[in-house]
């Protein structure tokens, strides 16, 4: 009993103090998790997955200033990024970003780049050339200074394509097309609005083989005619949206072969196509078709810059 009670003061002494008043501090143990930065964390299995998704395009570039290591996560995060959208984005140096992003994309599947002014074919080649084996969707709309060299890898090597936008793309020419009717066959949508160059025959070539087409804007192409709406109607069967705003020579004609033809139809955008009357438009609306035209159409309404793109299924 008495080593028993030697034991516990000689304890409770070294607990309390040294004697003199002061406290003997315990040793502490060394703690590695106050070392531990952000870029420590496994980048493969949790920072690029779960964290860098959630980052948008300035938020990397802002990232990618701060240091070496961040940069290089950075490009890391560009690398597995599947859609880029530069659309409408028209500020100072954005060339510069964009050849950062085209070296470093490398799994792309989506690309939005509509109204880029800056884009040319210089900037846009090395982009689809490292990603064109998974494209499956390009929006080039209002993309006036590039052209039809940079569709070359889009309409050769992205074998998946679905979705081509190329609205007011004067450049885009009957050669093009004829390139994509042979190269292509899986679009579901395609945009070529406000394309002056491409031929009547082209066309009716394409819809021939473009026959899984959903939905498609030909607004303001003068060389749809009812022949051309006549081929849509007898191949593209499941076609669901369909802008013929502005094409002055199609008639009642062409639009009863889509009445025939085509029962999936949904929305018809047909303003400002004088031939067409309530002949061929009534027994669409039986169908409750969403057609932009009142039933009492008045052919002389103002000017709206807005009756252009009346739906956004077929904007940018």
């Amino acid at each position: 009993m008495c080593s028993l009670h030697i034991e516990e003061e000689a304890h409770l002494a070294a607990m309390g103090g040294n004697g003199d008043g002061t406290r003997t501090p315990s040793p502490r143990p060394r703690s590695h998790e106050a070392n531990i930065a952000l870029f420590d964390i496994c980048w493969e299995d949790v920072l690029l997955p779960h964290m860098s998704t959630y980052l948008s395009l300035k938020d990397l570039f802002n990232l990618r200033c701060c240091s070496q290591t961040a940069r290089r996560f950075a490009e890391a995060s560009l690398e597995k990024r599947q859609e880029l959208n530069f659309s409408g984005n028209n500020t100072s140096n954005i060339e510069l970003a964009f050849k950062v992003v085209a070296r470093c994309c490398r799994r792309l599947e989506v690309l939005h780049l509509a109204c880029c002014k800056w884009l040319t074919d210089e900037l846009l080649l090395p982009l689809l050339t490292n990603n064109k084996h998974r494209l499956c969707a390009v929006n080039l709309n209002e993309c006036v200074n590039i052209t039809a060299l940079s569709l070359q890898p889009i309409i050769v090597e992205c074998k998946d394509l679905r979705i081509l936008k190329l609205s007011k793309c004067q450049w885009l020419t009957t050669g093009a097309v004829d390139a994509l009717t042979l190269h292509q066959s899986k679009l579901v949508e395609f945009d070529i609005s406000h394309c002056g160059a491409i031929g009547e025959r082209c066309l009716i070539i394409f819809f021939r083989k473009l026959n899984k087409l959903t939905v498609l804007s030909l607004a303001h192409t003068p060389s749809v005619t009812d022949q051309v709406l006549i081929q849509i109607g007898n191949y593209c069967r499941e076609l669901e949206h369909i802008n013929l705003m502005g094409c002055v020579a199609i008639s009642d004609y062409g639009v009863h072969a889509l009445t025939v033809h085509c029962l999936r139809l949904r929305t018809l955008l047909i303003r400002r196509c004088p031939r067409v009357t309530e002949h061929s438009l009534a027994p669409l609306r039986q169908r409750r078709l969403y057609i932009d035209r009142p039933w009492q159409d008045n052919a002389h309404n103002a000017y709206n810059l807005n009756d252009f793109y009346p739906s956004d299924f077929l904007v940018y």
